[in-house]
C-alpha cells in the first residue's frame, strides 16, 4: 500500500527510534531534561543523548539549550503536538489488543467532593445515557485537592496508578497527561432571603450586618481568594475579614450560605445551579480569579484506555458547554 508516492515500509524506515520521540515528548512536555528523565526513570544524560540521536536524525535543533532554561526551537514547536498525538494513538491502539479484558474493568474516578456532588453527579445520568458500555465507578476524596494529600506521591491517587483524578489546584502532575477542565472564579453567595428585609444585600459595604462564612477547603491561602483580599478589591472598609464559621469542605460551607448563616465566597461553577433554582443568590457579581483550576488528570499508566479517552471527552465537553 502506498501514500503519495512513499510506501508504509519507507515511512517506517524513515521514522527514528521510538526511544528518542519517548524522551523528546516528555523533555518538550516539561522543558527539563532532568524531569524528564525523572519520568522516564532513566538519566539526565540518557535523555541528551536521545534528544542528540533524534536531532541528527532530523538535521535540525529541536531546544535552545541556555544555562538556566530550555526552549524549544520553532522545529521542535510544531513537531511536539504531532508526536503527543501519535504517541497516545499508539498506546491505545497496542491496548486494544494487550488486554482484550480491559474494556470490562471499571473506570475508577476519583474527584473533590464539592466538584463531585454539584457538578459532576448532576451530570452523569447524561453520560450513562449514552455510554452504557462504560462501568463508571466515582470516588470522592479532599486529596484531590493540592495541599491536602501526601506530598510524597506524584499525583496523588489513592486508588493507583490507573485511577483517573480530577484535581484541583496548580495543575503540575507530573507522569500523567494533564487537561484543564476549568477554571476558576469566586463569587460571594447567600440566602435569597438577605437581599430583602432587615439590612438588605444591596452594596458590598452591608456586609457589615451579616456573618462571612469563610472555605477554607484549599489549604494554602495563596491560592484561594480569602474575604480580606474580596474585601480590599471591593473597598470595603469597617468590616473585620476574620469573623465567621471556617468550613473545610466547600460544600458545608455553600450549604451554610443557602441556610441563611450568612454569606460565602464560592466557586462560580459550583453554585450555578443552586443560583438558577433561586437556593442561592449573588448579591455582587464581583468574581475574584483562584491560581487553582480543576484538571483532568491521566496517569501514564491507563493513557490507553478508550473508555478513559471517551469518558475525558466528555467531561471536557460538558465543560465547554458550562
Amino acid at each position: 500500500m502506498k501514500q503519495q508516492g512513499l510506501s508504509i515500509a519507507d515511512a517506517v524506515n524513515r521514522v527514528p527510534p521510538f526511544g528518542t520521540l519517548r524522551a523528546f515528548e516528555a523533555a518538550a512536555r516539561l522543558l527539563s531534561f532532568k524531569n524528564a528523565a525523572q519520568e522516564l526513570h532513566v538519566t539526565p544524560s540518557a535523555i541528551s543523548q536521545q534528544i542528540r540521536l533524534l536531532e541528527d536524525h532530523l538535521g535540525v535543533p529541536l531546544f535552545h539549550r541556555r544555562v538556566r532554561a530550555l526552549t524549544l526551537t520553532p522545529h521542535g514547536a510544531a513537531m511536539l503536538p504531532q508526536v503527543r498525538e501519535g504517541l497516545e494513538a499508539l498506546a491505545e491502539a497496542m491496548a486494544l489488543v494487550r488486554k482484550p479484558t480491559d474494556a470490562a474493568s471499571p473506570l475508577i474516578v476519583s474527584a473533590p467532593p464539592s466538584f463531585a456532588t454539584r457538578w459532576l453527579l448532576p451530570r452523569l445520568q447524561g453520560f450513562a445515557a449514552t455510554h452504557p458500555d462504560i462501568d463508571l465507578r466515582l470516588t470522592s476524596s479532599l486529596d484531590m485537592i493540592d495541599g491536602r494529600s501526601d506530598p510524597g506521591h506524584p499525583l496523588f491517587i489513592e486508588g493507583g496508578d490507573d485511577t483517573i483524578a480530577i484535581r484541583y489546584g496548580a495543575g503540575d502532575y507530573r507522569g500523567a497527561r494533564v487537561d484543564r477542565i476549568l477554571k476558576a472564579e469566586y463569587v460571594p453567595v447567600c440566602s435569597p432571603r438577605l437581599l430583602k428585609g432587615d439590612n438588605p444585600l444591596t452594596e458590598p459595604a452591608d456586609l457589615r450586618h451579616h456573618t462571612l462564612i469563610h472555605d477554607d477547603t484549599v489549604p494554602d491561602e495563596r491560592a484561594r481568594p480569602t474575604w480580606k483580599q474580596w474585601l480590599a478589591m471591593a473597598h470595603v472598609d469597617g468590616v473585620d475579614p476574620l469573623r465567621g464559621p471556617h468550613f473545610t469542605d466547600g460544600s458545608l460551607a455553600i450549604e451554610a450560605a443557602a441556610d441563611g448563616l450568612g454569606v460565602a465566597l464560592a466557586l462560580r461553577t459550583l453554585v450555578r445551579p443552586d443560583v438558577k433554582a433561586g437556593r442561592l443568590a449573588i448579591p455582587f457579581d464581583a468574581p475574584m480569579p483562584s491560581q487553582y483550576a480543576y484538571y483532568f488528570v491521566t496517569p501514564d499508566a491507563a493513557r490507553g484506555r478508550g473508555d478513559l479517552a471517551r469518558f475525558r471527552d466528555w467531561v471536557l465537553e460538558e465543560a465547554r458547554l458550562d
